[in-house]
């Protein structure tokens, strides 16, 4: 189990990729960097893949309405990388709406940004997520009803491996992807292993989502910006593909798959995703 809170690809003493392009990368909500690696590894001959290990469970950058703290979490995290080039962005879920809107808050640090299934809502259901928040319906039947209850411990590694082994949107993804979402998404505690990625936190993350994302996606868009989205995709169905079609463009691809598709397909993700980048970065 992973017991350390830092960068999750900035743990090597040397590395030996400085010549390739800079690529920063951001989770989604209450999945911690490491259950990517399978994902990033087919990225690593491409970029220079740096990336936080944890948003949201910095102390200094507390979750709050419309993420304001998050993006100069993620603002820090890019300038720690120290490039003389701007960066690529590459995000999924919360981590791509992150890098929507940082990119148009810094366009001088970033290059280009690549969403992986993190649909913009605008439109009528903006106003809808405004009236959820205000008179807090968003709690109760918001994504954060099934956050705040979630399991979060379990007597060891094995069965928290089985637990999500049995659960059918996990059942999918290959062995090694979960096993690194127990590696690097769970650790010891006095009763055996309990979630790193507090589930306080993923709820508040649920229940402050952005709406005023309007702001940052009026054209003209400050930099190359696509999208790669989940043919099953539940979250994408919700929020509506038709303000995300608008800001991208040319650049809206498919892939097979639902939310968490670079989990589920994560060599297929990472060639879409390779390719999709070397059109925004021409």
């Amino acid at each position: 189990m992973h017991e350390q809170t830092n960068a999750f690809w900035l743990q090597r003493e040397a590395r030996d990729d400085v010549d390739l392009p800079p690529l920063h990368f951001a989770h989604g909500n209450s999945f911690p960097t490491g259950s990517y690696r399978v994902f990033l590894e087919h990225l690593k001959g491409r970029y220079q893949i740096h990336a936080p290990d944890m948003l949201g469970h910095n102390p200094v950058y507390p979750v709050s309405d419309n993420w304001p703290n998050l993006c100069q979490e993620m603002i820090a995290s890019i300038e720690s990388i120290g490039s003389k080039q701007p960066v690529i962005l590459l995000g999924h879920s919360l981590g791509g709406m992150l890098s929507l809107m940082v990119a148009k808050m810094r366009p001088d640090l970033v290059r280009s940004v690549l969403l992986l299934d993190s649909p913009v809502v605008a439109g009528w259901r903006v106003a809808f997520l405004k009236f959820t928040k205000l008179t807090r319906l968003i709690r109760i039947a918001g994504p954060g009803r099934f956050s705040r209850k979630r399991r979060k411990s379990w007597p060891d590694a094995a069965s928290a491996y089985q637990h999500f082994a049995d659960k059918e949107a996990f059942a999918i993804w290959p062995e090694q992807v979960l096993r690194d979402y127990i590696e690097f998404g769970t650790e010891s505690y006095p009763n055996g292993v309990t979630l790193r990625f507090k589930r306080e936190i993923e709820t508040d993350i649920y229940c402050t989502l952005p709406d005023n994302l309007r702001d940052y996606v009026e054209k003209p868009y400050p930099v190359p910006i696509g999208f790669i989205c989940g043919t099953t995709s539940a979250e994408c169905r919700q929020a509506g593909l038709g303000p995300t079609r608008q800001l991208v463009g040319d650049q809206f691809q498919w892939i097979e798959g639902g939310h968490l598709y670079p989990m589920e397909s994560p060599e297929l993700a990472a060639q879409m995703t390779m390719a999709m980048l070397e059109k925004l970065t021409k």
